[in-house]
């Protein structure tokens, strides 16, 4: 069995689908008339700034392009977690345009009133991910350029990352897997016990896991091939580096530094 999908924010992107675990049977254009594209989704991140939402709009002329996926059955819990289901995101179903000119009934996700934030911005690196999966798509150009000259949220770069000072264990993997509120990044261990409502959310997703493949394949120049072999001898370019600092930094506001993670 499958079901369509309506992808009109990252999931444009086929890199940044697989990096959820989903690969579609089918892609193609579609257009979604009488619906707006906002960025007003926060992050779980403040450094994220805001990512994809859908309205309706009654403006003439108000539509969103995106990309119809043909996705298997298996694959909707997998759009769920990538999507914080139902908290941060819920469903719905929408009617697509098809390039052929037909319609397509296809479930959406719609930003939740606990995670829409109107003061939000898309951050330069969101938006670069939008843009090559709507190229890749072959998407209405005027739709691409309007996307790539959105408003962006600006970040100071960050410093590198330094663990605090102290007496703190070291983890693997296993040791890591029976803590369910301990997560890892970069070879640093965070406890994400006290977190805000929102962060708690993401326990069953980062708790007891190293995340940062996770994070480099969301990287906007990311095309999937990361690899744990990479993580082991620390292999970052410059860019994954100042990447996986603001990462580390932004654990650090949200969670408690609670060790190092070993990856051997």
């Amino acid at each position: 069995m499958a079901f369509w999908y309506f992808g009109y924010g990252s999931n444009m992107d086929a890199t940044s689908l697989r990096a959820k675990g989903v690969t579609p049977r089918a892609s193609a254009p579609a257009l979604l008339p009488g619906w707006r594209l906002r960025f007003n989704v926060a992050h779980f991140f403040r450094h994220e700034g805001g990512v994809g939402n859908i309205e309706p709009c009654a403006e003439a002329g108000a539509r969103v392009w995106g990309v119809l996926h043909h996705c298997d059955d298996e694959h909707l819990a997998l759009l769920d977690r990538a999507e914080l289901y139902p908290h941060g995101y819920d469903r719905t179903e929408v009617a697509v345009q098809t390039r052929g000119g037909g319609s397509r009934a296809a479930i959406a996700y719609v930003g939740t009133p606990g995670f829409v934030d109107e003061g939000c911005l898309p951050t330069r690196r969101y938006l670069n991910i939008l843009v090559k999966g709507a190229r890749a798509a072959g998407l209405d150009p005027g739709y691409i350029a309007w996307l790539d000259e959105q408003p962006v949220q600006v970040n100071p770069p960050p410093p590198p990352f330094v663990p605090p000072t102290g007496d703190f264990p070291s983890f693997d993997a296993a040791a890591l897997a029976l803590q369910p509120k301990l997560t890892a990044l970069a070879g640093a261990v965070f406890d994400m016990a006290q977190a805000r409502w929102q962060h708690r959310l993401l326990w069953p997703w980062f708790g007891g896991k190293d995340m940062t493949l996770f994070h480099l394949q969301r990287m906007d120049g990311s095309e999937g091939r990361e690899s744990p072999a990479d993580l082991r001898a620390l292999r970052f370019t410059p860019a994954q580096r100042r990447y996986l600092d603001e990462y580390l930094h932004a654990y650090l506001a949200e969670y408690r530094y609670a060790g190092r993670f070993v990856y051997d």
